[in-house]
């Protein structure tokens, strides 16, 4: 196969000038993403890092992206292209746009607004630094924004098409005074707000700086190279992989007390150096808060096939030239108006996932087992000292296994590379105490490489009346292992209020009260995982036990290795328990 990135002849960036300016667009994004960090007020912006940067070119195409979370970033280029058709010949040097709508603004869901300044240079528009972040609280039925029970997009929030939030260098009062007006927490969501200009203006000065450095002619012409560059190497990498039509469905638990089954169908078909994404099967829209807008569902297609080519390529919308979404209007991953959308992120897990277990037969080297399907996302709010507060965090947890190495644990969904907020940080500025958070032994899914253990966090509630909202799942439906790999376990939410405890589903449809002292205890899925687990290594095995990721009595019973009473491996009986299971087999 040719080199893709050997120069083409229309190209005219020297490659080495390319890689400068490449590297010196990421820099400008990843510099406004630490900004956003440091300055935000809401722990779910600046502890669990819900939020992302990015750097477009004139037509609103990304040739820079920060380092955050990835189901945002494929969706820049479809709200872009709604704010320049809306503005064309309305954008000035001094603007600042703000919008959220996923259907006014081509946005994802109310909680995540946008707030993106164009870049001029010498009076010509040359570029956009963009941002989007979730907002702890946008209004709407419940706090937090993030409604499982909305039946309709009217239900959930301010919603904001594309505005101008600030005009030839002023700031509009009237669009800041409507959302605090509208927000349960305007301190913190003004302060996130501010935060995000702050970051757009940073990568304008920064943009600024590679244009004044290179000159203007020479840094446009790089940036058309870079997305030429994307293309030809995504290109090269979906031409290795083998012709054909590849399938996978994977479900959504359901909503509320009674829930039935969401199917998600995809459909992915390379030919040649193409892929198509095909969601024909999947669930009709849902009146519950779980549908996605199809900007989203295209970029959790973007980030799943971009995390299976090479980490060098270059981070830009070329590379998805080759990619086509198709998706059913009216449907989970194409919502139409009203479906309401605030909790659609668990949506985007699954699309990821299902592609994963798409490319399983084609790329086994490549992906993982099921992992815990995504965040939790955990809402507490109430009042505190005669103050309204609210509380949201990611918490992230566990991946499958994969060919060659275990699942890893405590970490994000890779669609997500989000954090779990600290808990000193939760404890000093809400009515909560973490009493329990760690790894639940025998979680892993069993195999040649045993799936990622479950992540357990308790929250016990320090006063009255507090509102808890959950967003969670993979509990009928438990992460899957692949090639004889097995389940991990499905998840958990309990709340124990005195001597009663309650099971809750994974999507609850109806707002919770606690009582002081009650306490909530959320126990993620554990990984699936990879291939047959008589291969494991008795020594992986019994390291396990010695770290207390698996009981003794787990080691015989999924691996058949048997310890002796001393705590090592006891040989003759592991081979005869191996060889009695493999004879049933």
């Amino acid at each position: 196969m040719s080199d893709p990135t050997a120069r083409q002849s229309g190209e005219t960036t020297d490659p080495l000038l390319l890689e400068v300016i490449r590297n010196g667009l990421d820099t400008v994004a990843d510099e406004m993403a630490l900004i956003l960090m440091r300055t935000a007020y809401s722990a779910i912006i600046r502890d669990s890092m819900d939020y992302s940067t990015a750097v477009c070119d004139a037509e609103g195409e990304i040739v820079g992206q920060g380092l955050t979370t990835p189901m945002h970033l494929g969706s820049f280029h479809d709200a872009m292209r709604h704010l320049i058709r809306e503005y064309d010949g309305d954008i000035g040097d001094g603007d600042i746009f703000i919008g959220n709508d996923p259907y006014l603004a081509s946005g994802q869901h109310l909680p995540d607004i946008y707030i993106i300044k164009p870049f001029f240079h010498r009076g010509r528009l040359e570029g956009w630094a963009t941002t989007i972040a979730h907002h702890v609280d946008v209004g709407g039925l419940v706090p937090g924004s993030n409604s499982i029970g909305a039946t309709e997009i009217y239900q959930e929030g301010l919603r904001l098409p594309f505005l101008k939030l600030r005009e030839d260098g002023v700031d509009d009062p009237k669009i800041w005074r409507i959302v605090e007006a509208n927000v349960r927490v305007p301190h913190l969501v003004l302060g996130d707000l501010r935060a995000q200009v702050a970051a757009a203006e940073a990568g304008v000065r920064g943009l600024d700086e590679l244009y004044t450095r290179f000159g203007a002619d020479r840094t446009r012409q790089a940036l058309a190279d870079l997305h030429d560059l994307a293309e030809r190497m995504a290109r090269h990498h979906i031409a290795a992989i083998p012709d054909g039509v590849y399938r996978f469905t994977d479900h959504i638990d359901g909503l509320g007390d009674h829930p039935e089954p969401i199917v998600l169908n995809v459909a992915l078909t390379v030919s040649g150096d193409t892929i198509i994404a095909d969601w024909e099967g999947t669930a009709a829209q849902v009146k519950g808060g779980i549908n996605a807008p199809l900007s989203f569902t295209k970029s959790n297609v973007y980030a799943a096939l971009r995390s299976v080519m090479p980490q060098e390529m270059p981070n830009c919308h070329g590379y998805t030239r080759p990619i086509t979404v198709r998706a059913p209007e009216g449907t989970l991953v194409n919502c139409t108006l009203p479906a309401p959308c605030g909790a659609r992120g668990i949506t985007g897990y699954r699309i990821i996932d299902c592609i994963f277990g798409a490319l399983a037969p084609a790329l086994p080297d490549r992906v993982t087992a099921d992992g815990a399907g995504g965040s939790t996302l955990p809402t507490f709010a109430g009042r505190l000292d005669g103050k309204p507060f609210v509380f949201s965090e990611c918490i992230m947890g566990t991946w499958g296994a994969s060919q060659d190495e275990d699942g890893q644990d405590g970490v994000p969904h890779m669609g997500s590379n989000q954090s779990n907020a600290p808990v000193e940080m939760i404890e000093a500025g809400y009515p909560l105490r973490i009493e329990y958070y760690g790894l639940v032994p025998d979680t892993g899914g069993v195999g040649r490489r045993r799936g990622g253990l479950a992540l357990r966090r308790d929250y016990r509630v320090l006063t009255d009346d507090c509102f808890l909202g959950v967003r969670s799942d993979k509990r009928a439906f438990p992460p899957h292992g692949l090639f004889g790999g097995g389940e991990g376990t499905p998840s958990m939410n309990v709340v124990e209020d005195g001597n009663q405890r309650t099971v809750l589903p994974v999507l609850p449809t109806v707002p919770l009260t606690l009582r002081r002292g009650a306490l909530f205890s959320h126990v993620m899925a554990g990984g699936g995982g990879f291939g047959n687990p008589l291969e494991r290594e008795p020594e992986r095995v019994l390291d396990d036990v010695l770290d207390g990721r698996l009981s003794r009595e787990a080691a015989l019973r999924d691996y058949a290795v048997a310890l002796d009473c001393e705590g090592g491996i006891d040989r003759e009986a592991t081979r005869a328990a191996r060889a009695a299971r493999e004879s049933v087999s």
